[in-house]
């Protein structure tokens, strides 16, 4: 491993072995580094997770989870908000990705839903608030731009904390951070590109897209994301 790249702690909640290896891939690639620059946590294997088995990493990030809610409580949720609290009271650097974004909604005082109604599946616009037009994450890239999305729960209340970065149609708080602080939650996957996008969905259909014309209206409106693609490397450069 290259010391110029910071080492990197990516907790997963994926039962599915394709779906584990394929996050750890986009993510390894969506930050800029090689694969062995991530420290691999799957909390489903290994939930007593504790401060020790982060202490070589410079960057946590919070994965997806497909099959599982941030809603539910499970074995490793207590166990990871106490790890998750001390490091952002430490100030170091957190980014949680769907699940991740909506685990830190829930851990930091917001409230979340499962809302059938607005679930975005595929390629979406966003739009940066006022305030997201100000942070530097987002620093160079147009006021509207495109991402990847697969969910059914969503963040309800911002934490007073928190502050909305971007938006779209359906969802908001697609983008948030906490204030003054490096911390960052995404609704939608920045670690996905259009064709990641399919692989995933491959593992989840049955949860998201049952049926064939699910699938195809899926594929069809699929776009490359590339501005969303770059925000992790972006995030890394700020803060690692």
């Amino acid at each position: 491993m290259s010391s110029s790249h910071p080492r990197i702690a990516l907790l997963q909640v994926r039962h599915d072995p394709f779906a584990e290896e394929q996050e750890q891939e986009c993510f390894a690639r969506a930050c800029g580094v090689p694969r062995d620059s991530l420290l691999l946590i799957n909390l489903l294997h290994q939930p007593q997770i504790q401060d020790l088995d982060l202490a070589d990493a410079d960057v946590m990030i919070l994965g997806g989870a497909g099959a599982h809610s941030a809603l539910d409580d499970h074995p490793f949720t207590e166990p990871l908000s106490e790890v998750v609290v001390r490091w952002i009271d430490d100030g170091r650097p957190v980014f949680g990705s769907c699940w991740g974004h909506q685990f830190l909604g829930r851990l930091l005082g917001g409230s979340l839903i499962h809302d059938e109604e607005r679930q975005e599946l595929g390629s979406y616009r966003v739009e940066t608030t006022e305030t997201g037009r100000r942070d530097p994450l987002l620093e160079g890239l147009p006021e509207s731009f495109t991402v990847q999305l697969g969910h059914h729960d969503r963040i309800d209340r911002l934490p007073p904390a928190m502050e909305e970065l971007a938006r779209s149609e359906l969802c908001c708080h697609q983008l948030i951070r906490l204030r003054d602080k490096p911390v960052y939650g995404s609704q939608f996957h920045p670690e996905l590109r259009r064709e990641d996008f399919l692989d995933r969905l491959a593992v989840y259909r049955r949860e998201y897209a049952p049926g064939a014309e699910a699938m195809r209206r899926v594929e069809e409106g699929l776009r490359p994301s590339l501005e969303a693609n770059g925000l992790l490397r972006r995030f890394l450069e700020l803060y690692a």
